[in-house]
């Protein structure tokens, strides 16, 4: 028994390390695709053999520096579940969650005279996946990613603190492609939420 135990343990920890992992929703940035407390799943081999996000993605990643808040630190409240986390069986904590507006080399701005985002110069239809009634953003600007780098936002425009927000930051509101841990492919928890998700057509019009 014992070392069935240790055997599953070891798989748990390979598994989190190299496909897939769990991750809970901390905020209500990402409304209404992922809401608050949504339990996720993030698989990692899209972006293995030096793959990189693609435009329209959710994904998670480590803050490239004070992004986040205290109430979206919390770790786990017991030590059953500090253990489980730690070998991927636990939802985990302090990362953030958004959406890959623009990868290295797009120019991502907002907005047109339509009031529309728009990538390279190609409007983007957010009507799919934006939060009900929210606008594409209230902040103007109009940038080009590094090389390397992630252009974010939540879903939720008027209540993400996204690239958007620290755009004065000295990395300019960019996300390192090498702090992303991987892409949100399922919603797992609750069951009235759970859906597996999939890239907005619009952006396969951006070239």
């Amino acid at each position: 028994m014992t070392l069935l135990l240790g055997i599953a343990l070891v798989l748990a920890i390979v598994i989190k390390a190299f496909f897939m992992q769990a991750f809970y929703i901390p905020s209500a940035s990402m409304n209404d695709t992922l809401v608050e407390n949504d339990r996720i799943l993030v698989q990692k081999v899209s972006y293995w053999g030096g793959g990189s996000p693609h435009r329209g993605d959710i994904v998670v990643f480590s803050d490239p520096g004070g992004w986040l808040g205290v109430g979206e630190t919390k770790a786990p409240g017991n030590p059953v579940a500090r253990v489980l986390e730690l070998f991927g069986l636990y939802p985990t904590g302090g990362h953030l969650v958004k959406r890959v507006i623009g990868v290295g080399g797009d120019e991502v701005k907002c907005c047109d005279a339509r009031g529309r985002m728009t990538v390279n110069g190609v409007p983007l239809n957010e009507k799919s996946y934006l939060a009900q009634g929210e606008k594409p953003s209230m902040i103007n600007f109009d940038v080009k990613v590094e090389p390397g780098y992630l252009w974010v936002q939540g879903d939720n425009r008027s209540n993400s603190a996204d690239s958007r927000v620290h755009l004065g930051d000295p990395g300019g509101g960019q996300v390192p492609v090498d702090d992303v841990v991987g892409k949100v492919f399922a919603v797992v928890w609750p069951f009235g939420h759970a859906q597996a998700l999939h890239t907005p057509a619009t952006f396969g019009s951006v070239k």
